[in-house]
């Protein structure tokens, strides 16, 4: 029988079926896999599970970025001296503490969005990743199980003392795109490069402080190391890094995940009232009933922007990495017929090179339903092709969009495909003509 959290979700959004078990993400297949003897985890001293489970999962230590604000289900192990790791590649999270006994484990299913797990950490207990539908749902749901909510990954600013107390009366911040560099990491270890970098990060401070009002009363700024072992004993951890880059991508990669499931959601479950309630997944965006589509738009619409970095804060100068994220991250593609890759790093003015997220090839989008494809595709060809040059997207150059439209349509076969009819049209060719999005 699910859960009480679960069934909320299966009462408010009955044709996402949270409740059920999730197969269409990374830690399912894991499971499969060692259920079928194909692959079994090794327990090592001190780690535990830990090296076994990232190396089954294809993650890199590179990716490790340390966070010692009490935001976990373990939050007494958690303070400046033994900070929370996590580990990530494009669709899941791994979270370690030293002497924890759970490993946790977030990871995006296809179909139902953020899904949790533990896998027990002490030896001998054979290697089982449970699924959690509650207590993860305490923190990772939109409105804390107020109702309304969705599921959602977490990536928060929390400046707190070396013991993990707040130091401002607000708890913690979502980090996004728009979120002024100044304003992020409090409760992060940050390693790299410039070390004047202005950020929350790295903050020791000792003693039990009474919360201020707000952060501009702190008078405290962060500033980046080159590594770690100074502030404490890194021998337990896999490597003495917290890279910058890593936290840049992390937080990116949380916000369009949320913006996605939250358009999963709230449009599915939107569309499918004005559909007599009847599923509508496979419905293009000219079968979509008319007073669906501007329900469909207002969840959408906040995803193509995201996707094109419109309000993503400005990098102040030169940022750099020193785990080796930069490389790792960089060379898993896909490229186009010139070597390019949506996954380029810029680190000068912005985060990335071109004006498009890796994003757009996650497991998430491609899980999206049909009539959402068209309208992100339709909106992405008129903003590359400069057919929108309205103000949201002044930011981008001729040039930029024409690449990243170039890097897009091969890289990406549906967005080919799609562009390829829409092309069709425009010429005039003998097809039916679908209704704009934009309308």
């Amino acid at each position: 029988m699910p859960t009480a959290s679960a069934l909320r979700y299966d009462q408010e959004y009955p044709l996402i079926g949270y409740a059920d078990k999730p197969t269409h993400n990374a830690i399912a297949r894991l499971q499969d896999r060692l259920d079928r003897g194909e692959v079994k985890l090794k327990f090592t001293p001190g780690r535990g599970y830990l090296d076994s489970l990232l190396q089954a999962l294809g993650i890199d230590s590179s990716s490790q970025t340390l966070v010692y604000s009490k935001t976990s289900l373990q939050i007494d192990l958690i303070k400046a001296t033994t900070p929370r790791a996590i580990y990530f590649d494009d669709t899941t999270y791994i979270a370690w503490i030293p002497d924890t006994h759970i490993i946790e484990i977030t990871t995006m299913d296809r179909a139902v969005g953020p899904v949790f797990y533990t896998l027990s950490n002490s030896d001998p207990t054979p290697a089982r990743l449970d699924r959690e539908t509650s207590r993860c749902l305490t923190c990772h749901d939109t409105f804390s199980m107020m109702g309304g909510g969705v599921p959602r990954f977490l990536f928060m600013s929390s400046p707190v003392t070396v013991a993990g107390e707040p130091l401002t009366n607000e708890i913690s911040k979502d980090t996004t795109d728009a979120t002024p560099l100044r304003e992020r990491w409090g409760g992060w270890y940050v390693t790299g490069v410039p070390n004047n970098l202005p950020h929350l990060g790295n903050l020791q401070v000792k003693g039990a402080a009474q919360p201020v009002q707000d952060l501009a009363s702190l008078k405290l700024a962060g500033h980046t190391l080159g590594k770690l072992d100074g502030m404490f004993d890194t021998r337990p951890y896999l490597t003495d890094h917290s890279d910058v880059v890593a936290l840049l991508v992390f937080e990116h990669q949380v916000y369009i995940e949320n913006l996605i499931t939250r358009a999963s959601y709230k449009g599915r479950t939107m569309v499918a009232r004005v559909n007599d309630g009847q599923p509508a997944d496979e419905l293009t965006w000219d079968q979509l009933p008319a007073k669906a589509r501007p329900i469909v738009k207002a969840m959408l619409e906040p995803l193509v922007k995201a996707l094109v970095f419109v309000d993503a804060t400005p990098l102040p100068g030169k940022i750099a990495g020193n785990s080796g994220f930069d490389r790792w991250f960089q060379a898993q593609g896909p490229r186009d017929s010139q070597g390019r890759s949506l996954r380029e790093l810029d680190l000068t003015t912005r985060v990335f090179r071109y004006p498009l997220s890796y994003m757009i090839y996650s497991i998430g989008f491609d899980g999206l339903p049909t009539y959402a494809h068209e309208y992100v595709y339709q909106r992405l060809a008129d903003i590359l092709s400069g057919r929108d040059r309205s103000a949201p997207y002044s930011h981008l150059s001729a040039a930029d969009r024409a690449t990243a439209l170039q890097i897009l349509t091969q890289t990406k076969p549906a967005f080919a495909s799609f562009a390829q009819t829409l092309n069709a049209q425009n010429a005039g060719a003998p097809q039916t003509q679908a209704a704009s999005p934009t309308t």
